[in-house]
């Protein structure tokens, strides 16, 4: 039997998924989790990028350990963080995060050299201050040296990759998210990298999902105990998350849904134009050149964040535990822009929201449960406003929204988000992302003849819930 092995890393954990294929059906085992998150280093949050590389390694030798050795695997996480390597591969500073504050401000002197409506037309990705660009402008202000000394540009995946195979490649959908590729060429824009300041020496050749990365470096392969294939999935979360909508027709409205929630459709062609870029809509690259037309909303952050707070004391709530607290409160009045900036990192989400709705002159929640409520219906709001937004700008009206996703299984917030948005909404698979990923690896393997056929497969083999 073969299989396929899924590293799905997100903003606060991260998981093995294992697939085969059974009587037509692609089953899905979990084999490996591990924790993430950010911590303070030297004046900067920053992420465990050596703890996380182990633990990558782990969960290979877990499945390994187990008797499922995989052919292949792929990796896949958030967007926009880099690693910058020197002429004899080190790290060039910290694993700085995107959550991080250094790139306040940056967009000043970034527009200093390319004004805003221009920087959109070229990339077509919406603005955000965390983006890989600002990033740049971050390290040229706090250490150009870095950028004198860089030899390799490595987003997140990529670098852990490296560390696997010993080769570096880069990979289309992930390197868009940074607003570094051109949205007509398909390419790194290097103009605007010479403009920038942005030595255009330190980028690789774009690869497509589905490319071969290389097998695993002889002492990886002891230490887990089998030999396998890395590959290229779609190498951002989000990209890996909309491959596995469970559709084929172009009826329909995405979301993804987790730390952060993706909501938009696919597109042949991008959109670059002044009013997309005024709604703050991004085109994401996408498997085989698609384009994710999307709009990123601040998402299950808020809710993951409120409960940590409240998990700090003796007493420690579940996810049930807070919606049940958030359903009793529903109804209270106040909502808040869930990606206004305040929600970004702040040193408490609770109060973030209670000053929020202080300073806008609404009531303020007093108790978790309304602090729940608001952030409930704040998200309901942001994606009926969003489809809104999406229907205007094509001229189409959709009729189902599908939602994929560990968020699916909120169902609470799926309710609200049915009657927000007045859409057929449904729920499921659970584990997009880490699907869409393994789609990715089991079309290179010729397990599916295209996308249409794994599609439908994996409607074929999961729960898909009418909410």
């Amino acid at each position: 039997m073969k299989y396929y092995l899924a590293v799905d890393i997100g903003a606060s954990s991260g998981r093995h998924i294992l697939a085969h294929m059974e009587n037509g059906k692609i089953v899905l085992e979990e084999m490996y989790r591990f924790v993430n998150g950010n911590v303070e280093k030297n004046g900067h949050l920053c992420w465990e990028f050596d703890r996380l590389f182990e633990e990558i390694v782990n969960g290979i030798k877990a499945c390994a350990d187990a008797g499922k050795a995989p052919v292949s695997m792929g990796i896949d996480t958030w967007g926009v963080d880099f690693v910058l390597l020197d002429a004899n591969d080190r790290v060039l500073g910290d694993y700085v995060a995107y959550r991080d504050e250094r790139t306040n401000g940056m967009d000043a002197v970034l527009y200093e050299m390319i004004p805003e409506e221009e920087l959109y037309a070229r990339t077509g990705i919406q603005k955000a201050i965390f983006n890989s660009i600002y990033q740049f402008m971050a390290i040229r202000k706090e250490h150009p040296e870095y950028l004198e000394a860089a030899e390799s540009f490595l987003m997140t995946p990529e670098y852990f990759n490296f560390l696997l195979t010993g080769v570096k490649k880069n990979e289309y959908t992930i390197a868009t998210t940074g607003q570094l590729v051109n949205a007509s060429t398909n390419d790194w824009d290097y103009e605007l990298m010479d403009r920038v300041g942005i030595p255009r020496r330190i980028f690789g050749e774009l690869n497509m999902p589905g490319t071969s990365v290389g097998m695993l470096k002889p002492e990886i392969a002891e230490r887990v105990g089998c030999q396998l294939e890395v590959v290229l999935p779609a190498t951002h979360d989000t990209g890996s998350a909309v491959l596995a909508v469970p559709a084929n027709d172009d009826d329909f409205i995405y979301l993804s849904s987790g730390t952060w929630s993706l909501m938009g459709i696919e597109r042949k062609e991008p959109d670059c134009s002044l009013k997309s870029m005024k709604y703050n809509f991004t085109n994401e690259g996408g498997y085989d050149h698609r384009f994710r037309y999307l709009k990123n909303i601040m998402g299950l952050w808020m809710l993951q964040s409120v409960r940590r707070e409240m998990n700090s004391g003796e007493k420690t709530y579940s996810f049930p535990e807070l919606i049940a607290m958030a359903s009793e409160a529903e109804g209270f009045p106040s909502v808040v822009d869930v990606n206004d900036q305040s929600f970004l990192a702040p040193k408490s989400m609770t109060e973030a929201v209670k000053d929020y709705c202080s300073r806008t002159g609404q009531k303020v929640p007093q108790s978790m449960g309304e602090v729940m409520a608001v952030i409930y219906s704040s998200l309901a709001k942001s994606y009926a406003d969003t489809v809104r937004e999406l229907e205007d700008i094509t001229g189409r009206t959709f009729s189902r929204l599908h939602i994929v996703g560990g968020g699916c299984q909120d169902m609470l917030l799926n309710r609200k988000t049915k009657e927000a948005t007045g859409k057929e909404v449904y729920a499921g698979p659970v584990e997009g992302t880490a699907l869409g990923n393994l789609m990715v690896q089991m079309l290179k393997d010729g397990v599916f003849a295209g996308l249409a056929q794994a599609r439908q497969c994996v409607a074929d083999s999961f729960d898909v819930k009418p909410v």
